[in-house]
């Protein structure tokens, strides 16, 4: 058996000096009644606390996280002072981990004012979960608290009269909110409305202002590209609450395609709405993720006709990254399958 050191023999004898320095450091360490320091700090510190954490969350693991350190920071956390400063990245869930929860938290984010909320809860609405009417009401809350993407998601819905059919289309309002958006510095913006004052689409054409937007545009994408590179992320990493909700939509509707041979095979119904669903399309830029809301509702490539752009931005990113090599093959399959059905 160890012998006992001359301090742990005062202990254990109850030398009372020791003893009282060791319970008056246990009372301002715990507070009287054991309670942590930590849960007598004043609600509006912890609330400040938590809404930093939130704008510079890289995820909402990070907000949930916190949240579920305590009940008090359960409540805490869920006070609309720190969901309206949630940042782009804490909002960006994933189509993956959907859930009533996370439609939830959106919901709660989206009524605390917050505007990457409203327009990520917009856009899966919109597109992806068919409610037309409450996702542009969220988009138009948005783009009313000067938020770009919003802006710009609201004038592609009028340029393909979204929603809608063809006569809700609506060029010139489109090309109003566009210009609104790329004031604000969105590239996609920047870059659509250059080709619509090239083009002359909703506006007086104009191709030496068109031209101009779109090289300003071009710099901005390059100047974003390397700035990601320098970081070492992937440029589509830093394309804030556009990037998210299209990485959303993009990864919705793959996984409502793989859920499609299963539930055939299991004699149910599909993740559509009839035959009709089946023949919309989905914009083929891949990192869009928009998909049409009624048939023909895409403008097609004049000389494939194979690919469908949701706008003349996703039109021109693809012919630069892949459809400039795949066009020309596939026009000339469909020449020479024209050619066989002649004979």
């Amino acid at each position: 058996m160890r012998k006992p050191t001359k301090r742990r023999s005062r202990l254990i004898r109850g030398g009372g000096a020791e003893a009282a320095t060791l319970a008056a450091k246990r009372r301002v360490a715990f507070g009287h009644g054991g309670v942590d320091a930590f849960d007598r700090l004043p609600d509006d510190l912890v609330l400040a606390v938590l809404a930093g954490l939130a704008a510079r969350a890289g995820s909402p693991a990070d907000l949930a996280a916190a949240a579920m350190t305590c009940r008090r920071f359960r409540d805490l956390a869920a006070h609309p002072a720190v969901l309206s400063r949630a940042a782009t990245a804490a909002v960006a869930v994933r189509a993956g981990g959907w859930s009533e929860a996370a439609h939830r938290f959106l919901r709660r984010c989206a009524a605390a004012g917050n505007l990457h909320a409203s327009y990520f809860l917009g856009m899966v609405r919109f597109y992806c979960l068919g409610s037309r009417a409450a996702g542009a009401a969220l988009l138009a809350r948005a783009a009313a608290g000067g938020h770009a993407a919003a802006l710009y998601a609201l004038s592609v819905v009028r340029f393909n009269g979204s929603g809608g059919g063809k006569a809700d289309k609506d060029p010139r309002t489109g090309v109003a909110l566009c210009a609104r958006a790329a004031w604000l510095g969105h590239v996609p913006a920047l870059r659509e409305l250059g080709h619509c004052l090239q083009d002359g689409y909703g506006a007086r054409r104009d191709a030496a202002a068109g031209r101009h937007l779109l090289l300003h545009a071009a710099a901005r994408e390059l100047a974003a590209v390397s700035s990601a590179r320098r970081r070492g992320r992937a440029a589509e990493d830093d394309g804030g609450a556009a990037a998210a909700a299209s990485r959303f939509m993009v990864e919705w509707w793959a996984l409502m395609s793989a859920e499609k041979p299963a539930a055939a095979a299991g004699g149910g119904g599909g993740c559509g709405a009839g035959d009709d669903a089946e023949e919309l399309r989905l914009c083929s830029h891949a990192r869009c993720g928009r998909r049409e809301t009624r048939r023909h509702e895409f403008r097609r490539c004049s000389v494939c006709v194979s690919a469908n752009y949701c706008s003349r931005a996703c039109q021109a990113l693809d012919w630069k990254r892949v459809h400039r090599g795949q066009c020309g093959a596939a026009a000339a399959a469909a020449r020479c399958l024209a050619a066989g059905n002649a004979y």
